[in-house]
Parts: C-alpha cells; sequence; structure tokens
C-alpha cells in the first residue's frame, strides 16, 4: 500500500483540488489510502477534509490535528499514522497526476534497491512567469526536472519535499524528520528534507528521480515577490546553520568551501545572462546568494 501523506496549513484555496485530484487515480482504491495531517489551521481546512472523508467512502482517507506547530512535526505525524510501506508526501497545493499512485508503486516494486524516489514537479503560476527566473532558481517554487529518464540523483542533489516517496523502512532505520528544521505557520525556514536525505546519502542509499510520477505545483503571486524571495533566502541560510549545529569540524569546512564555489559559480552565471541581456535574472542569482549568506552567518 502507498500512504499519501498531505500535510496542511491554511490553505483551504487549493486543498479541495489538491485532495480531487487524489480521488481521480488510476491505481484501485485498495491499494492507496490518503493522510490529511492538519498542523493547527485556522480557515476552514477541517471542514474540508471531512467533507472529503464524507463524499469519497471508497478512499481509506483519514484526517489528523497535529497540534504541534511545524511541518516536521506534521511529517512525523503522518508517519506515526500511516499503514502503507510506501510513504508519499506532497504539498496541500501541488495536483497529482491520474498515474501519480500506481507509478510510485510500480516503480519500487521493479526497483527493489530504491529506497527513496523524488518526482517531477512542473510550476502553475497563477500570474506569469517572473522575469527573475531561471532555470538555477526552479527550487524556489520547488520545481525540478531532470529530464524525462530515471535517474539517481547524484552528488548533492536530492528530491524536493513537495513530491516525495520514501520506503517505510528508511524512518525505521533512521528515524524522523529533525523537528529543530523545516517550516513553522508562515516561517519560511526549511531543509528537513535536505537533512533526511543527506543521512541516506552517508549510507549510500539508493535515491532516484523519476519522472512518471508528476505533479502541477501551484504558485500563487506572493511566492514571486522579491520580499518573499528574500524571506526565502534568509530562511535556507538559517536552516543550514541549524543543521550543521553540532557536526564535526570537517563537515562545517566542507560546508563552507560548498558555499565559495556556490559563490563563484554565482559570479560566472551574473555575467552570462548579462551578455544575454536578461538583467534581472542575473541581478536576483547574486541577491539570492546573499541573502542565503546572510541568514547562514546572522
Amino acid at each position: 500500500m502507498v500512504s499519501v501523506i498531505v500535510c496542511t496549513y491554511n490553505r483551504e484555496k487549493y486543498l479541495p483540488d489538491c485532495l480531487k485530484h487524489l480521488s481521480r487515480q488510476t491505481k484501485q482504491t485498495d491499494g492507496y489510502e490518503v493522510l490529511i495531517i492538519d498542523n493547527k489551521s485556522t480557515d476552514s481546512t477541517a471542514l474540508i477534509a471531512k467533507e472529503f472523508i464524507v463524499t469519497n467512502p471508497d478512499i481509506e482517507i483519514r484526517y489528523y490535528l497535529e497540534e504541534n506547530q511545524g511541518h516536521t512535526f506534521a511529517r512525523n505525524r503522518g508517519i506515526k499514522e500511516s499503514r502503507g510501506e510506501i510513504l508519499t508526501f506532497i504539498d496541500d497545493d501541488a495536483f497529482v497526476d491520474v498515474d501519480f499512485v500506481k507509478n510510485i508503486q510500480d516503480y519500487f516494486d521493479t526497483n527493489r534497491e530504491v529506497q527513496a524516489l523524488g518526482g517531477k514537479i512542473k510550476p502553475v503560476y497563477e500570474v506569469e512567469e517572473p522575469k527573475w527566473m531561471s532555470k538555477y532558481l526552479l527550487t524556489l517554487v520547488s520545481a525540478i526536472d531532470l529530464g524525462n529518464q530515471p535517474k539517481a540523483f547524484g552528488g548533492n542533489k536530492f528530491p524536493i519535499g513537495a513530491n516525495m516517496s520514501f520506503r517505510k523502512r528508511v524512518f525505521k532505520k533512521y528515524g524522523p524528520f529533525n523537528v529543530e528544521l523545516g517550516r513553522r505557520a508562515e516561517g519560511l525556514e526549511g531543509g528537513d528534507e535536505k537533512e533526511m536525505f543527506l543521512r541516506m546519502k552517508k549510507n549510500n542509499e539508493i535515491i532516484h528521480y523519476v519522472p512518471s510520477v508528476k505533479i502541477d505545483h501551484i504558485i500563487p503571486e506572493k511566492r514571486t515577490k522579491i520580499e518573499y524571495i528574500k524571506g526565502l533566502g534568509i530562511g535556507v541560510g538559517r536552516s543550514e546553520r541549524k543543521r550543521l549545529k553540532g557536526s564535526s569540524l570537517n563537515e562545517k569546512a566542507e560546508k563552507f568551501m560548498s558555499e565559495l564555489i556556490k559563490v563563484s559559480g554565482t559570479f560566472v552565471l551574473f555575467f552570462i545572462y548579462l551578455l544575454k541581456f536578461r538583467f534581472q535574472a542575473a541581478a536576483m542569482l547574486v541577491k539570492f546568494r546573499f541573502w542565503v549568506l546572510k541568514g547562514y552567518l546572522k
């Protein structure tokens, strides 16, 4: 069984469509369950969830209120309450493809060595794509497209939390998500899925990109504004500082060298985009790297 875990916080605008797409799966309903983890929403989330349960009696759907504020608390509650051997996490503003569950199960069934996977995420802008966007900043809108063939996530690459799946035994072996990381309410810190995937990679676990596991991810106008991106960059830096708290001197030195490489690469890209007359894209690359460093150092 696949347990699809939808962690949600004040997304009454998108949650009904998110759940509706989960009810239209080609996979037979006895092959998956849907867990709605409400992270103390103050809108009509609970009502929407309970109505969905009533109107879809053929699907195993359960609703839980997680009182501890924070995305990682909600994810860990989903792990605890799940009954499946495959755990899939999607965002509450993500709309899955009709073969979403089927393709997840099929891939794990035919690739026994794979312990986790991440799928393709297409950004769907409620307004036009911002002029500062480039392929190097797609993760700011939780988008990922590594092509049309499955492949291993190499190096420091890993799935994005809006569309990621694990064998349940991963959490039995490595423990739950780190509750010191991740978003809380309207905060913009993160890093919880990154930390989990790094734990796995240190132990040579196999993690694949699977393009057939597709979602559309809604990007509201707010997420394209400069102030939001600034907050996101600072949040990324703060999350990295938290993640490395208590780590070895060697790990901190590796992080420092990694940041130097990223800064150097950013300036190379800056001049490339200038030559293409994409001035806003060039400027945003530098600004975002500065905001990440600010969050990390301050």
